[in-house]
Formats: structure tokens, sequence, C-alpha cells
């Protein structure tokens, strides 16, 4: 059933949105969403369409932009992956994503910071956010804890012998992320290495990739990170991600060939992807993603 509330919210939530990015200097940008080469990533299974792929975010394209020498961009486009469909999930959704040249991955957590304020105000809410029963603050500083801490307080076991047993995603889901953006915001940050396809490795400890994610009332919002560069190892990652699609049985795409040959020029920097139908939600109180999309799947 359509909900007017849900969709009216979401309105108001993508004008400012724009209204945001645009203020701080940012291009907005359209790219392809039919693509031949998406990233090859374990996890992520993309949607064919007549011998090339629907993206499943517009990430390559996008840092192909960064090399050409646009320094601070933004879009809001539809992606598509397969077998997502939930709650929190369809197979065809809504992605806000943004970069900036000379940025990392500390920079775009303020940077999310600044853009919930913006939101709350806009649609009404002060510096707060209403979630079912809990008052999220979304002022002052919000909850930083890297994926090692977390595992330490909230699961039975920890990173190392998640990662052994191929239990980290189970482990996540069940123990860490009912625990995170209860109070204010939580960013989840410094993942494991291999769990970092396209992040730059941390410098100090290479065994954790400059990544982190974003939560609110136990929700993942957004997934960010200071970017790989380096061609080479960029390669190898995507070799690595190839390999697990076919064990896995998934479609596997062709190698990104321009956009590995583009971060020669592609310069220091950061981006992020943020969930705008799962932001509707949580703006909109909504407890499912069908009150706040015009229609669902089923419903075509």
């Amino acid at each position: 059933m359509i909900s007017k509330h849900g969709l009216q919210t979401r309105a108001v939530l993508v004008q400012s949105l724009r209204d945001f990015f645009i203020s701080r200097d940012y291009l907005e940008v359209e790219t392809p969403l039919r693509i031949p080469a998406p990233a090859p990533e374990a996890h992520i299974v993309p949607l064919r369409s007549e011998g090339w792929f629907l993206q499943t975010s517009p990430e390559l394209c996008m840092k192909r932009l960064l090399a050409a020498g646009f320094p601070k961009i933004f879009q809001i486009c539809k992606c598509f992956r397969a077998h997502e469909r939930g709650d929190r999930h369809l197979p065809e959704f809504t992605m806000l994503e943004w970069y900036a040249a000379g940025a990392d991955y500390f920079d775009l957590m303020d940077e999310c910071e600044g853009l919930f304020r913006h939101l709350a105000r806009a649609l009404g809410g002060g510096e707060s956010l209403a979630a079912g029963a809990r008052q999220i603050s979304l002022a002052g500083s919000w909850e930083r804890l890297t994926v090692a801490e977390a595992f330490r307080r909230y699961a039975p076991f920890s990173v190392e012998e998640a990662l052994a047993e191929d239990l980290f995603d189970e482990a996540l889901v069940v123990h860490v992320e009912p625990n995170l953006g209860c109070r204010t915001p939580s960013f989840l940050y410094d993942y494991p290495a291999e769990l970092g396809a396209l992040a730059r490795l941390k410098p100090q400890d290479r065994s954790v990739a400059e990544r982190f994610e974003l939560y609110l009332n136990g929700i993942e919002l957004a997934n960010g990170f200071s970017e790989l560069t380096d061609p080479v190892e960029q390669r190898q990652r995507f070799l690595f991600g190839q390999e697990g699609m076919r064990k896995a049985g998934f479609p596997c795409p062709p190698m990104p060939e321009r956009f590995l040959a583009a971060l020669d020029d592609m310069p220091e920097a950061a981006g992020i992807a943020l969930g705008v139908d799962r932001l509707a939600m949580l703006f909109a109180g909504a407890e499912s993603i069908e009150q706040v999309v015009a229609f669902t799947p089923e419903e075509l």
C-alpha cells in the first residue's frame, strides 16, 4: 500500500540531500546504469542486461571522473543487486554516493555528521531522530568504534576467530549490529583487510582497511573508505573477488580494465555509499522499506 507520509518525507529528504552537497561545492553527476564490468565482489551479485550488467554501484564510473579532474562529486541513482529482498532490502534501490579528492575516511565521518544534522533540521526534527522507542541524538560527538573493539565488547569470539571460522558476517549481524547507533549514530571502522575490496589499507597496520560503516538504531546505512589508488593491488583484489564469485556460482563480470587504467591518474580520495531508501525509513519512522517507495517489485 502506498504511504503518503513516506513518499512526502522521501521527497523532502532527497531535495535536502542535494541542497547539502551543492552548498559544499560538490558537482552532481550522472553515470550510466548499464555497464560492461562492475567491480567483482564475492558478496554482491550483479544483474545481467543484454551481455552487460546493471550497476551494483556507480563507484567505478565516479572514480574515473575523479581521475579526470573532478574533485568533489555526488550522485543519487538507482542500483541493482540480485537476491536482495526484505524489510530493508530491494533488488532495485536508490543510492547516494559522494567522493572527495584529498579526503580520507575520517573526513567522511565528519561530513556524515554534518549531513544528518542538516537533514534532521530540514525535516523538522532538530538535532535528534526518533527510532521506535529510542530518541537518537545527532548532536555532539558520535560513537566511533573499531571492528576489533566491537567484537571484544559484543561478540563471543574475536575478529580473527570469526574470520577463521567464516563466521564474521553472522557474528556482526547477530551480536554486534544490534548494539550500534542506539543513543547516537555509530561509526564502525577499521575492517579486516580482506573485507575492504576497494579500500586503502591502513599504513600503520596493514591488517585492516580504512573502511567504516555507519549505523543508526542497529541499521547499517552507509559504507565509506579511503580509496585504494594502486592499480596493481586493485587488480589482485578483483581477481580474488572473481574467484569468490565463481566458487559461489554467481555470474562473474569481466575485469573493469578502463577503471584500472584510470587509477594511475586518480588522486588520494575518499568515497561513501549511503542507502537512500533506508535513510527515508528512519526519517519517516517506517518499519519497512515498502513504506518509503512508490512500488515494490511485487506490486508491478
